[in-house]
């Protein structure tokens, strides 16, 4: 097979998993009008339709599907082979794409990669910021990062932080002149500062338990976000009550700029785990990146 007729494969591969020309372009480093090309001058050799374009998106045809499903894995066994390589190089190099929430990002993984990048230059960590439970194949990511060990039965789970304490939260001026919440059911006579789940575009159910016992509570308010970060500045601000990772949350209270709520009734999950397909054979990078971000109990870090 022709070199650029590989290369075509390749990019057609890109296009089906993203759905769209413009961030295929992107992931490959080409532009979108020559990946559109190349992708016409593919179904004019094969002579048949493999995508259906439409304004908004693109999906893959029934024959699209059909060559996607065969050329895929094998696509992404070279590249993984090519990526072994770097092995026989006298440093690891190489990028690791990892998917993970902006907290587990900004308290466990960029503190702990950080030394890890300074002693291998050579190799490269992408950390995409993302509160939904992604499909590392689909997104061409190396891992991820969840609340929890629960993954799919072809993922392998690593510890990488501790117990996990949720709060919740509220300014001083907000509080002014309200009655005090005795249970978490109070709370829906109060404006809370909701987290919008992109995974099914549902607001995020605010969780408690005390003796054991959990209680949910489905909360309303007027802010809304999908960043944990920005909940926090909306609650600084006096817009309604946050609920947030207790780590983040305490430098304010300890700083009286945010009142601690409903402590009786706080829950703990247990903490981050990096998971990554078990399937697959680790390049000398990604196996740097476990071995730097695993959890080591005795040490707290």
């Amino acid at each position: 097979m022709a070199k650029e007729n590989l290369n075509d494969l390749m990019a057609f591969v890109a296009v089906a998993r993203e759905r769209s020309f413009t961030r295929a372009a992107a992931q490959i480093g080409i532009s979108r009008s020559a990946l559109s090309h190349s992708m016409r001058a593919l179904e004019a050799r094969l002579g048949i339709q493999l995508l259906t374009r439409t304004t908004r998106s693109v999906s893959t045809t029934e024959a699209g599907a059909r060559l996607l499903g065969v050329i895929a894995p094998r696509i992404d066994e070279i590249e993984l082979e090519l990526v072994s390589l770097t092995a026989m190089r006298d440093k690891p190099a190489g990028t690791v794409r990892i998917t993970a929430g902006d907290h587990s990002i900004q308290t466990m993984l960029w503190p702990k990669l950080l030394p890890l990048l300074r002693e291998y230059p050579d190799i490269q960590v992408e950390l995409i910021v993302d509160y939904g439970f992604t499909d590392l194949a689909a997104g061409r990511f190396d891992a991820g990062v969840r609340i929890g060990s629960s993954v799919d039965k072809d993922m392998i789970a690593v510890r990488i932080a501790p117990d996990i304490r949720m709060a919740v939260a509220g300014h001083p001026d907000y509080l002014l002149g309200k009655r005090a919440l005795i249970t978490p059911r109070d709370l829906t006579e109060h404006r809370c500062i909701n987290l919008r789940l992109p995974t099914r575009g549902d607001l995020y159910i605010w969780e408690f338990e005390k003796d054991g016992t959990p209680l949910n509570v489905r909360v309303q308010g007027q802010a809304i976000f999908n960043n944990v970060y920005l909940m926090l500045q909306a609650a600084l601000d006096g817009m309604g009550l946050t609920y947030a990772p207790l780590d983040l949350l305490q430098p304010h209270f300890d700083a009286g700029r945010l009142v601690p709520l409903l402590e009786n009734w706080w829950p703990q999950f247990p903490g981050y785990h990096l998971y990554y397909a078990s399937r697959r054979q680790r390049s000398p990078a990604l196996a740097l990146v476990i071995d730097a971000l695993r959890y080591r109990a005795q040490t707290g870090a």
